[in-house]
């Protein structure tokens, strides 16, 4: 973490927490009181926030730099700049067609309804580990495969719950994830001991994901039903299938080089090539100044989304340096006596600071640095069980909360898609929520192994003993 400054208030630390508090408590209002949930309502509740915690700043010059360092810091601008990029490569390959080609092998193959939720689950956990990415994975995935199954019969919400709890599989697990280097960094450990630890966890939830999937899914067929074939004909070109070429090789160059805006930049320029090439899309297409692909990627929603979590990126500085977070993860020292209670108020830290920032990754860098590692290591708690339990629990909440910067990203791309395929409906954050399945099912995996010990293990002269009863 950067070095703290000497930011206080009138009032003490605790009013550090304010800009975020205030942001939740309007994101909560605005996602279940308004007919039209939007981000530009939920701009009210951080910039309220942050205006009325200036008041009590005793250094007014200080509070102003503080936020704008906020702003300025990698973790503000690092997702900012890959939705940007993301969201133009999601438009490059839905306009020129891969939908319409997915759509009709799909057909042809016969992975409708129930087994394209289940395909696409898989397919955005496999991505999302491989690219270390979940932002990427749902870009992708609501802008391909969330309106081709909606098509082809599956239900709206299984599928933007299937591809965002993908996504929220790889980060958690993937060996390049922000998440996954906060917390093995956090720890002092090494990052291929930590995942291959932590894969008992993933696949563990991932496995009952896939069993409610596939439950839900039969459940609701008789009320989602598939298409007329003369309407998929419509959306139904094998053509389509050549913009998996710039597809795959996004992917592959995310697993090689596990950077996304390289990657998705290799994929804009490539899918632009083959569109032009094989007459799926012309140059005009993508660069028209008035609705072309690249302006389509980025207005809008997205723009609304970028500067949401550039005021959030203050608000979460105000609350790192003016001492709330540490104030709360003080408070809860004096109370551990256990190893589970270590694990336990550890897990819930990370919680409740991803939660309420809607980021995860400086939620795990402010918990593993300043009390995961602290009281861990007073109880000889193995660095890889404390690294799994922060990072997982804050791979939780932060995809599946109607304020997530997950869910009003998958929000976003839903409407787009709704405006391209007729029949396709445009999801708000607060329907999604009880659907990413993953994330939800993840957290009781978590608690139980918390609560049983499951997965506990100890070092004792830097070897690990066992798990061991308290």
């Amino acid at each position: 973490m950067t070095e703290k400054s000497n930011l206080s208030f009138y009032g003490g630390p605790w009013l550090s927490f304010l800009p975020i508090i205030s942001f939740v408590s309007v994101a909560i209002y605005v996602a279940t009181a308004l007919e039209e949930a939007t981000i530009q309502g939920m701009w009210v509740g951080i910039l309220a926030g942050l205006l009325v915690t200036f008041l009590f700043a005793r250094d007014k010059s200080l509070y102003a730099e503080t936020i704008m360092k906020g702003m300025a810091s990698k973790v503000a601008i690092a997702p900012v700049a890959a939705w940007i990029f993301a969201g133009i490569f999601a438009t490059v390959l839905r306009s020129s067609g891969l939908v319409d080609g997915v759509l009709w092998a799909a057909y042809h193959t016969g992975a409708t309804g129930t087994a394209f939720v289940v395909v696409s689950f898989i397919a955005s956990a496999l991505f999302a580990t491989a690219a270390g990415t979940g932002f990427g994975t749902i870009a992708a995935g609501m802008g391909v495969l969330y309106p081709a199954g909606v098509l082809l019969g599956a239900d709206p919400l299984l599928m933007a719950g299937a591809i965002v709890g993908g996504g929220a599989f790889g980060d958690n697990l993937a060996p390049i994830s922000d998440t996954t280097i906060s917390s093995a960094a956090s720890q002092d450990t090494d990052i291929g001991g930590v995942v291959r630890s932590r894969l008992k966890y993933s696949a563990t939830a991932g496995v009952i994901t896939l069993v409610l999937l596939v439950v839900f899914s039969l459940a609701n067929s008789g009320i989602t039903a598939q298409l007329p074939y003369e309407v998929l004909a419509e959306h139904m070109d094998p053509k389509g299938l050549f913009m998996l070429i710039p597809a795959l090789a996004a992917i592959y160059v995310a697993m090689q080089k596990g950077d996304v805006i390289f990657a998705t930049t290799v994929g804009i320029l490539l899918g632009m090539l083959v569109a032009v090439v094989t007459g799926l899309n012309t140059v005009d297409g993508f660069l028209s100044v008035e609705n072309g692909a690249l302006i389509n990627g980025v207005a809008g929603w997205m723009s609304d989304l970028s500067i949401l979590v550039l005021l959030l990126a203050g608000g979460i500085r105000i609350m790192l340096d003016g001492g709330g977070s540490d104030k709360l993860i003080e408070g809860l020292k004096g109370y551990v006596t256990t190893p589970r209670g270590a694990e336990a108020s550890s897990a819930g830290l990370s919680l409740f600071l991803s939660a309420m920032m809607s980021i995860n990754a400086p939620a795990i860098l402010a918990v593993g640095l300043s009390y995961a590692k602290p009281v861990g290591e007073r109880f000889k708690l193995h660095p890889y069980r404390r690294a799994n339990i922060i990072d997982s629990m804050a791979c939780t909440l932060v995809y599946s909360l109607p304020w997530s910067a997950a869910l009003l990203f998958a929000s976003g791309l839903s409407a787009k898609a709704a405006e391209s395929f007729a029949g396709v409906p445009a999801l708000s954050p607060i329907e999604m929520t009880p659907w990413v399945l993953y994330a939800w099912v993840l957290l009781v995996v978590m608690s139980v192994s918390i609560l049983t010990g499951w997965g506990r293990s100890f070092v004792d002269d830097q070897e690990v003993v066992g798990s061991r009863s308290e």
